[in-house]
């Protein structure tokens, strides 16, 4: 079982920053990807940023260059840094954790954190 509980959502103007953390706890073990997905009312959940064990990065084009994913293992957290935000990027935020359990795989998911940028 992982737990995760995301923070640091907000309302910001258009063009300004914001830091959101994904605290995990419980059985941390063979985790393959940690991510951020987001989703606005009517419309599918995507991908935002994710981010392998090995510390490979992968973001959607709509947020290359102004988002950024990282981890801290000794606080067991994944963050995303938002800069330049724009009204598109308003959303609930979740994080999302893959886990290994060898012949398959577990999604863990956050609460989510209400992001809305305004114009």
């Amino acid at each position: 079982q992982v737990n995760l509980v995301e923070s640091g959502g907000g309302l910001v103007q258009a063009g300004g920053s914001l830091g959101l953390s994904c605290a995990a706890s419980g059985s941390m073990f063979s985790i393959n990807v940690m991510a951020w997905y987001r989703q606005a009312p009517g419309k599918q959940r995507e991908l935002v940023a994710a981010i392998i064990s090995g510390g490979t990065t992968n973001y959607a084009d709509s947020v290359k260059g102004r988002f950024t994913i990282s981890r801290d293992n000794a606080k067991n957290t994944v963050n995303l840094q938002m800069n330049s935000l724009k009204p598109e990027d308003t959303a609930v935020y979740y994080c999302n954790v893959e886990q290994d359990w060898g012949q398959s795989f577990r999604d863990y998911w956050g609460q989510g954190t209400q992001v809305t940028v305004s114009s």
